[in-house]
């Protein structure tokens, strides 16, 4: 049976929690001085050019609103899933010794479900950033 203390003793807690406390009073105090030092040191006029978007020294043309293909979008969110998954397999690869032939077991059924809908995606033709015509060719 564990002993522990039957009433809450506040000195115990911030003993344990000071660190985090520490460290919350950190960020406050870094928080407050960026938005200070920016209100501060920060440009106090407005010109014509202020409110003209500017690109890498370049003025842009036309409007800012791009209509981009939902291929794009679906391609950049299949790169996010695939590429979490990667993290996950690089932990098992750090830590295979100690998981063993199970833990490589595991991993290699990881690795087939994730090649297995990959395939689908492909079939599916998820991955095609071309029009009809040229998936016919």
């Amino acid at each position: 049976m564990l002993n522990r203390p039957t009433q809450f003793d506040p000195a115990t807690l911030v003993q344990h929690l000071w660190p985090l406390i520490v460290y919350g009073f950190a960020v406050l105090a870094l928080i407050a001085l960026m938005l200070g030092l920016s209100y501060f040191l920060g440009q106090r006029r407005r010109d014509a050019a202020t409110d003209e978007p500017f690109e890498s020294g370049i003025v842009s043309q036309g409007s800012a609103h791009v209509r981009l293909s939902i291929n794009y979008y679906l391609v950049a969110i299949l790169f996010i899933v695939f590429d979490l998954e990667a993290i996950y397999l690089f932990s098992w690869a750090i830590a295979f010794r100690q998981t063993g032939l199970l833990g490589f077991i595991e991993a290699a059924i990881f690795i087939v479900i994730l090649l297995a809908g990959l395939i689908y995606l492909w079939r599916l033709g998820a991955l095609d950033w071309g029009g009809k015509q040229q998936r016919n060719l």
